[in-house]
């Protein structure tokens, strides 16, 4: 028998200041026996930054027709698509042809340069892709804060996040390597 996703609830009550931006989630993250909690709570993180009323979470690392995070209009349009990680140039290219807007998050240091070395070539000609990067520190300390019931206030202003919860305030500053063209 294969083990299960565990289940992590979260209230996450945003405030971004740069797309004006204010509301509470009540969400459910599955985390999938392969997932650490990094990626876990980095995938918080994303839908921190791009929250919205209509944001859901993918099904999970075992489905690849689907992303980690999308918003999708009320008649099923693909608007936004986010991966995390450092997904194939194939991949990504799908989600650029399918979203109004593709957003990748990589995290990983020097494993994210490298991909992104490799990739930005290739991807240029998209217009729609958004690429961000989060440095391999504050991924790790987001990852040591995972707990079962997640109570976490977001607030974003000029690029810089502020995190906080019962472990105290994490600030973390997303990179952009890449914004629409």
């Amino acid at each position: 028998m294969a083990p299960k996703s565990t289940v992590h609830k979260a209230r996450l009550q945003v405030s971004d200041m740069d797309r004006h931006y204010y509301a509470a989630h009540d969400l459910v993250l599955a985390q999938h026996p392969s997932e650490t909690d990094e990626r876990l709570m980095l995938r918080l993180l994303a839908f921190a930054l791009h929250a919205d009323e209509r944001l859901a979470f993918g099904r999970g690392l075992s489905t690849d027709d689907e992303p980690d995070l999308w918003r999708k209009d009320l008649t099923g349009v693909i608007e936004q698509w986010i991966d995390l990680g450092q997904p194939d140039e194939s991949r990504v290219r799908k989600a650029c042809g399918r979203a109004g807007e593709a957003v990748v998050l990589t995290y990983g240091g020097r494993g994210a340069d490298l991909w992104w070395e490799k990739n930005e070539g290739p991807l240029a000609r998209f217009g729609n892709l958004v690429v961000i990067d989060i440095d391999p520190e504050d991924a790790k300390a987001l990852g040591q804060r995972l707990v079962r019931g997640l109570d976490v206030q977001v607030m974003v202003q000029d690029g810089v996040v502020q995190w906080v919860d019962e472990a105290g305030t994490l600030e973390i500053s997303p990179r952009l390597r890449r914004t629409r063209s």
